[in-house]
C-alpha cells in the first residue's frame, strides 16, 4: 500500500499531491520507480493483515462464538428452505387432494433436510470462533448436493388428445 503524506493511495486512481497541487494519472503508481515515487514523499507500507469479518473484530479478535453459533444455525436452516420451496407445492398438493409425490423429489427432500441436520451438528460441536470460521469456509458446509438421481422426464405438448370410443 502507497501512503502520501499517511493518507492511502489507491492504486489505479488519480491523485492529486497536496503540497505542490500537482495531479498524476490513475496509472502513475504502477509505471513510477521507487525513486520518483520518494521523490515526492510516496511511501510504502505493508498492507494490513486480512481477517474474515464474518468471524472476527479485527486481527486475532474474535466475535463472540455463541453468537455466531446462532447465526450460523438460522443461516443454514434459511438455506435448507430456500433448497426446499421450489417442491413445497408438490407437499401441499399431496396433503390436499392426495395425488403423491415422486419418490425422487421426496428423497431429495430428506437429503437436503439431513444435510442442514449434519451442518448443524457440526455447528454446534465447535468450541471457538476459529474452528466455527474453519468449519464453516470448508467445502463441507458449503456443499448441499446430494448423490444425482435422475430428473423425471415431463413431456409436454400444446395440442389436446382426445379419445373417442
Amino acid at each position: 500500500m502507497f501512503l502520501l503524506n499517511g493518507v492511502t493511495l489507491p492504486i489505479d486512481a488519480c491523485f492529486t499531491d497536496p503540497a505542490t497541487g500537482i495531479q498524476y494519472p490513475a496509472n502513475w503508481l504502477r509505471l513510477s520507480s521507487p525513486e520518483d515515487r520518494a521523490a515526492i514523499g510516496i511511501t510504502e507500507a505493508p498492507d494490513p493483515v486480512w481477517y474474515d469479518q464474518r468471524f472476527y473484530w479485527g486481527p486475532e479478535l474474535p466475535k463472540d462464538h455463541g453468537q455466531l453459533v446462532e447465526q450460523w444455525i438460522g443461516q443454514t436452516r434459511a438455506t435448507a428452505n430456500t433448497l426446499l420451496a421450489p417442491t413445497d407445492w408438490m407437499v401441499i398438493r399431496e396433503a390436499d387432494n392426495g395425488k403423491p409425490m415422486d419418490a425422487a423429489i421426496k428423497a431429495e427432500r430428506q437429503g437436503i433436510r439431513e444435510a442442514a441436520g449434519t451442518k448443524i451438528a457440526a455447528i454446534n460441536a465447535t468450541a471457538t470462533t476459529a474452528e466455527l470460521a474453519a468449519y464453516i469456509t470448508s467445502a463441507a458446509y458449503s456443499s448441499w448436493s446430494a448423490p444425482e438421481a435422475e430428473a423425471p422426464v415431463v413431456f409436454s405438448s400444446n395440442t389436446t388428445t382426445s379419445a373417442f370410443g
